[in-house]
């Protein structure tokens, strides 16, 4: 059924598919299925390169294990601290830490990152992380490493000299500059490439119209979060409230 979970044949299916270099939209229509489910699918299991049918399986098996665990003490799923679903955060963090390894994240990179998004203090240390994710402090730190290096995550000691990570409202503008900033280094050598190859061949015409697109991109890219870095320190609107339109924030006209 095209709403029910996944079967093992299908994953097989899947798996042929990728191997043949299928877009995952061509593989949800012969499987007929939703286009997301398959993306979802192939990132929570190691991606494009590294999917295998028969450990997606396994795994999801696994998942199904500990939710049943999960919601196996009463006959209502266990709500979490404020009232939330256990059970209904925990299939939300598996969606969140999908999109975010679409973008690019590592598996485990996006899986933390999910964790501090989704904790209401904004920072958790690495135990707190190793008991969540249930996976070793080096993966943790190696995680971390790897956010850090993007402004993605922050690091700070707390009042008993532990280590927390932080993510907070201007990480997300940081990140941002940080990487209209990467391109500086690109567009320079482009240029270097141009001087060398003379203004009047067609590869010097080339790295100029590149060094050019990347210059214009950075200068966008800086000058909109410049213009939107109040959105991330401005509290959200309450459900149902009508409030007027700053006329001098960044949705204002």
């Amino acid at each position: 059924m095209p709403g029910g979970r996944l079967t093992q044949q299908e994953r097989q299916r899947i798996a042929a598919g990728l191997a043949e270099s299928l877009a995952y939209a061509e593989i949800a229509r012969r499987l007929d299925r939703p286009t997301s489910t398959i993306t979802r699918e192939v990132m929570r299991n190691g991606g494009p390169t590294a999917y295998r049918a028969e450990l997606a399986h396994r795994a999801t098996e696994r998942r199904a294990r500990r939710r049943t665990t999960a919601t196996s003490r009463g006959s209502q799923p266990q709500p979490q601290r404020q009232g939330r679903d256990a059970v209904a955060l925990t299939e939300y963090e598996e969606t969140l830490t999908t999109v975010l390894m679409a973008s690019g994240l590592p598996t485990m990179a996006a899986r933390v990152l999910t964790c501090l998004f989704t904790t209401d203090a904004g920072s958790l240390t690495a135990a707190d992380l190793t008991r969540h994710l249930q996976v070793s402090p080096a993966s943790i730190s190696k995680a971390i490493t790897f956010l850090a290096g993007q402004s993605l995550v922050r690091r700070e000691r707390d009042d008993r000299r532990r280590e927390r990570y932080v993510v907070d409202d201007d990480l997300f503008y940081q990140a941002t500059i940080a990487s209209a900033r990467a391109n500086d280094h690109l567009v320079a050598v482009a240029r270097q490439g141009v001087t060398l190859l003379g203004p009047d061949t067609p590869a010097a015409a080339r790295l100029e119209n590149i060094a050019r697109f990347l210059d214009f991109i950075s200068e966008n890219i800086t000058r909109a979060a410049e213009q939107a870095r109040e959105i991330l320190r401005t509290a959200p609107r309450a459900p149902g409230k009508d409030q007027p339109v700053d006329q001098h924030s960044p949705g204002g006209r």
